[in-house]
């Protein structure tokens, strides 16, 4: 019988006892205040600074483990006229950077930056050695990163100053007047999950050293591009968005948005919306204009008026129900400064395929600034038109990546173009027909890590918009495509390889669709992804829709391989590797109708079994609840007295080390929060103790316990790794020489005593930590040896 045909799941509702009692105690704790404002988040940064400088553990090093075959997403680029081999790119999570051999190698500029996610940058046109930088990216994603505000180097990148706009936390475009270096606009998009007023086009006239803002409408609408008339520069053209994302929804239009003109440096702003859609239909807006004819912009609007109701199984992207089909992406052309804006097309695919169901990361348009009727639109794919608009060609070539955010073409000559997307870097010099791959910029985005129990061991994670990897812990010298290789899993997915068994690997699609892989023996390196056999083992409730995180967790018991336990909004449990499936829990989140949208929410993030006693569980959820059951599933209590409430939790940990002690860290980006949130609980949850202590800042996204020396922990943060050995008395930073970066994920190897850590931006890094447990390493082991080898030859 085939594997799909026995999922079938036992219903078990009436031994599912779960108590709630503690859930209504919370109200009686005290607890730590949350961090709102920019202020105290670079007072963290300063203190992580000063941390590392002085930790006992600054002499280690952390080495790059790549991958070197791929990069991640770019977000803007500038480049100096007085210098042809040289630009500049910003990148989502992995800081900003510069190439002086147009991308043969590349220097990064900023590692030690208050956030590592970068939105805009643009240099100066009278003086190249003047750059502007916007930190937060302003895409959005659900995995984007606030920013700290404003910065500029006066030396070509190599030292920066902050010129404030702390609280805008995304930066969508900076341009610099082209006559006086002093005037400078900033387009703010605003916090992404929360309303605040520091949004909208702020302008400079000294340089940074002061800010007004000249154009603002809400406290949930933002700036999210311009443009200025380069023959008279007091012109000046905005994009607004109204949009707050939030856990269980994408952004959608409100009221506010638009297109603004200002023919008088900012002072005063006129709406331009004849021939627009409507302002509570139109989503985010991308605007650009035609440099050799300063009366013709054009603007890609995503436009949410419905096109036509979906159809039953129509699905998105992510194999969600469509709730109706939206126009979407369309391109309007104005030939009057504004005044009247007109569609350039009719319905065609590509235009239907650009924005897919999510517009709100794209907004991206560029017209050739020699050419009014020749332009690119990006999204999902790119689009060139070479009539004004009314036809687009899609832009193809190998190696060159989707997901487009960024592009540059050279004022003087047009096909010189340099384009940024999710793949990094890509250059043409014959205006799109060939493009050349830059994939050597190392900004890769994991979510996780897992590692098997080869020798040398090897390393798994899944990669934004780059589906899942696996790769050597130890590369060669010389990393080539040979040390990583694409395997079985999707952009989104956690990770586990059987340790009983290196040919079985369990990853996952979007959404908890869990699936089960065997490869042949030898090395996996070697194998290509279609030469594993997968199967779908993703468990079903019939009447009954399940709700999976994005990451949805799931792991092997400790006391056994071949059972699996997996967390949708109830946790399911195999015996036999995921043929069937056993439900174990009711739903163990809030389930607030209120908290539903089009992204799936109140969903479990986090599992964890006991490896001292099995049937030990525990389970946290994005939406701040946490239970444990004792005898595997049959009752369930929740344990969040003495927790902040409703705060997603990123990890729960069982020691190793307690039966009764846990471990659990919370992550309170989705509101605004960057307090620090690590617990511990040594009586199976009941109570908890806040073993922050001097951790500088949040948000947390991992704790683990090191499996070979008790009290000895380590957590992984926005800014990055931090050991404890004494149970979380006192951290320090671990290691001088890691960038400032976002760590999703990291686990050490129990038989190598290697850390490694899965960065959001930076891909991944290893460490050695055996001295910190008071044992050897493999490799420190295995140069000891080839020394003795070495010593009985020469005897």
């Amino acid at each position: 019988m085939s594997c799909k045909a026995l999922l079938a799941v036992a219903l078990v509702f009436p031994l599912l006892l779960i108590s709630w009692n503690t859930a209504f105690s919370q109200s009686k704790t005290e607890f730590k205040p949350p961090v709102l404002d920019s202020k105290t988040r670079i007072d963290f940064h300063e203190a992580f600074m000063k941390m590392r400088n002085d930790s006992p553990f600054a002499e280690k090093k952390w080495r790059s483990i790549g991958p070197a075959v791929m990069s991640g997403r770019v977000t803007d680029i500038a480049k100096p006229l007085d210098q042809p081999f040289t630009f500049y790119v910003t990148t989502a999570s992995g800081g900003v950077w510069k190439t002086e051999n147009e991308g043969t190698t590349w220097i990064p500029l900023f590692d030690d930056a208050p956030s590592a996610s970068m939105g805009a940058i643009t240099v100066d046109p009278q003086d190249s050695n003047t750059v502007w930088l916007g930190t937060g990216e302003s895409n959005i994603l659900r995995s984007s990163m606030a920013g700290t505000g404003v910065y500029r180097s006066d030396d070509a990148g190599k030292t920066w100053k902050s010129m404030g706009l702390e609280e805008t936390h995304h930066i969508a475009r900076i341009i610099v007047h082209p006559n006086d270096s002093n005037t400078v606009y900033v387009a703010a998009c605003g916090h992404e999950y929360t309303p605040n007023s520091e949004r909208g086009v702020y302008k400079t006239t000294n340089g940074g050293k002061s800010w007004v803002r000249v154009l603002f409408e809400n406290d949930m609408t933002g700036a999210y591009d311009m443009s200025i008339d380069p023959t008279n520069p007091d012109t000046i053209y905005a994009a607004m968005w109204h949009r707050i994302r939030r856990p269980w929804s994408d952004p959608v239009p409100g009221d506010g948005g638009g297109i603004y003109r200002s023919d008088n440096g900012g002072q005063d702003w006129k709406h331009l919306t004849n021939g627009l859609p409507p302002r509570g239909k139109v989503g985010r807006i991308g605007l650009d204009i035609a440099r050799n004819q300063t009366n013709t912009l054009y603007a890609v609007v995503d436009n949410h008026e419905l096109a036509r109701e979906a159809k039953k199984g129509e699905l998105d992207s992510y194999g969600r129900q469509k709730e109706g089909v939206i126009k979407g992406a369309e391109v309007y052309r104005t030939d009057d400064r504004g005044e009247t804006w007109t569609k350039t097309h009719g319905d065609n695919q590509l235009m239907v395929q650009m924005f897919s169901t999510y517009g709100w990361v794209f907004g991206q348009i560029r017209v050739d600034p020699n050419d009014a009727n020749t332009l690119f639109v990006m999204g999902v794919p790119m689009g060139k038109s070479s009539d004004g608009g009314k036809t687009f060609e899609s832009v193809e070539y190998s190696d060159l990546h989707g997901d487009h955010h960024a592009m540059w073409i050279h004022p003087e000559n047009s096909n010189y173009i340099i384009n940024g997307n999710d793949g990094g870097v890509n250059i043409t010099y014959d205006g799109g027909k060939t493009w050349k791959n830059i994939e050597n910029l190392p900004v890769v985005q994991f979510y996780n890590v897992a590692v098997d129990n080869e020798t040398p061991f090897n390393v798994y994670g899944s990669i934004q918009d780059n589906n899942s990897w696996m790769g050597s812990s130890r590369p060669s010298r010389f990393e080539g495509f040979g040390t990583w290789a694409p395997i079985p899993g999707g952009e989104a997915s956690c990770m586990v390889v059987d340790p009983n068994d290196p040919t079985l690997l369990y990853s996952e699609a979007f959404y908890g669709s869990i699936m089960r892989s065997k490869r042949p023996e030898g090395n996996a390196l070697s194998t290509p992804r279609r030469g594993w056999k997968t199967e779908s083992i993703k468990p079903e409730l019939s009447g009954e829709i399940l709700r999976g995180q994005w990451l949805a967790p799931f792991i092997l018991s400790p006391h056994d391989s071949k059972t699996i336990y997996h967390g949708m909004n109830r946790l399911f449990k195999s015996t036999n590797q995921g043929d069937t499936w056993t439900v174990i829990s009711a739903d163990l989140t809030h389930n607030d109708p209120k908290q539903q949208g089009n992204i799936s929410f109140a969903t479990l993030t986090s599992i964890s079994e006991s490896p001292l006693k099995k049937g030990v569980v525990y389970a946290g959820t994005d939406d701040g609840r946490v239970h444990v059951t004792t005898d595997d599933g049959k009752n369930w209590n929740e344990i969040v007295t003495g927790l902040p409430p409703n705060k997603w939790v990123s990890r729960i940990v069982a020691s190793g080390y307690s039966e009764s002690t846990v471990y659990l860290t919370q992550n309170g980006k989705r509101d605004n929060d960057f307090q620090v949130y690590v617990y511990r609980s040594d009586d199976f949850g009941k109570t908890w103790q806040d073993i922050s202590s001097n951790l500088p800042g949040g948000p947390v996204n991992v704790i683990r316990e090191d499996p070979n020396q008790k009290d000895l922990l380590y957590v992984g943060t926005d800014m990055g790794v931090f050991v404890s050995k004494d149970a979380g008395k006192h951290w320090d930073v671990l290691g001088s020489d890691l960038p400032i970066t976002f760590v999703h994920d990291l686990v050490v190897h129990p038989r190598d005593r290697v850390i490694v850590i899965a960065t959001h931006g930076r891909g991944m890094f290893t460490l050695d930590v055996a001295a910190l447990s008071g044992g050897k390493s493999v490799a420190e082991e295995d140069m000891q040896q080839r020394r003795r080898r070495r010593q009985e030859e020469d005897d």
